[in-house]
């Protein structure tokens, strides 16, 4: 029996192991600045995988521009598509890794990773959950407390309300001219109204899943499946979310989200009653 309890811990062990990373730098960049990134991706990694579970690819790539005159620490990011998924992400010169590490856009992106590619019409699904995530990652990994996780939220949904007004129509057209609209915020934070309000029906119902748990059980079992970009990558990705937590809050969900036309209302009483991390 020891034996057996031996080589099974052996066996968690082996299987938690965190992602590799690999970096390339596309221009120059001095030796402390590197090890400041190096520092700063590590723990990005291995604090997604400690909320949303190891990724399921062997090493994730990380492309690395230097910016002199950049004016926040990580000024853009973006995922790459491929075999395997990739990174990119615009960081400024002489930041160091305690101030790299406070910054959302590398829980954000690495979020991403976790579902599919999903079609132009389902940006603020994709976006939504990225946002959301970044959030519930942040504050599981202390690196702010539930009080800024609130404020975060709050301040993002009143963002998007203010967005609303100014870019009309579905969410669904909206999100196809996201860029050329400047419609973002109206995008994300519509996104992230969906997860809240899911994730509020689920505690609502006792029902033991989270957004975070769900999206680990998600990419497990399900996204290498996915058909990158299809036009019903949203439809599929939503099915498999009410197939795991085995309720229909996602699908109700989407069928009303994608044909609003305002914006989601959500109270603070909302936002205190979130408690994502169980």
């Amino acid at each position: 029996m020891k034996l057996l309890m031996l080589v099974l811990w052996f066996g968690l062990i082996a299987f938690a192991q965190a992602t590799e990373i690999e970096i390339e730098y596309k221009s120059w960049i001095s030796s402390s600045d590197k090890q400041y990134v190096e520092t700063w991706l590590k723990h990005g990694v291995k604090a997604t995988e400690r909320s949303l579970g190891v990724l399921q690819q062997q090493t994730l790539p990380f492309i690395i521009e230097p910016s002199l005159f950049a004016s926040e620490p990580v000024p853009w990011g973006s995922v790459q598509r491929g075999k395997p998924d990739a990174i990119l992400l615009q960081v400024k010169r002489f930041t160091s890794s305690r101030v790299l590490i406070k910054d959302w856009t590398l829980y954000h992106e690495i979020a991403h990773l976790y579902h599919p590619l999903l079609d132009h019409s389902d940006f603020w699904l994709a976006e939504g959950l990225a946002t959301y995530l970044q959030n519930v990652i942040m504050l599981e990994n202390d690196i702010f407390n539930v009080d800024e996780f609130r404020t975060r939220l709050i301040s993002g949904l009143n963002r998007g309300v203010k967005n609303t007004r100014l870019n009309k129509g579905s969410l669904k057209a909206v999100s196809e001219q996201m860029w050329s609209l400047k419609a973002q915020q109206r995008v994300y934070w519509s996104g992230v109204a969906f997860f809240i309000e899911a994730e509020i029906a689920l505690q609502d119902i006792g029902n033991k899943n989270t957004i975070r748990t769900l999206i680990s059980l998600f990419q497990q079992c399900c996204k290498n499946s996915a058909i990158p970009g299809d036009s019903n990558s949203g439809r599929l990705f939503i099915a498999n979310l009410d197939k795991l937590s085995k309720t229909t809050i996602f699908s109700n969900l989407y069928a009303n989200y994608k044909q609003r036309q305002d914006f989601p209302y959500l109270s603070k009483t909302h936002i205190y009653s979130l408690q994502p991390l169980r």
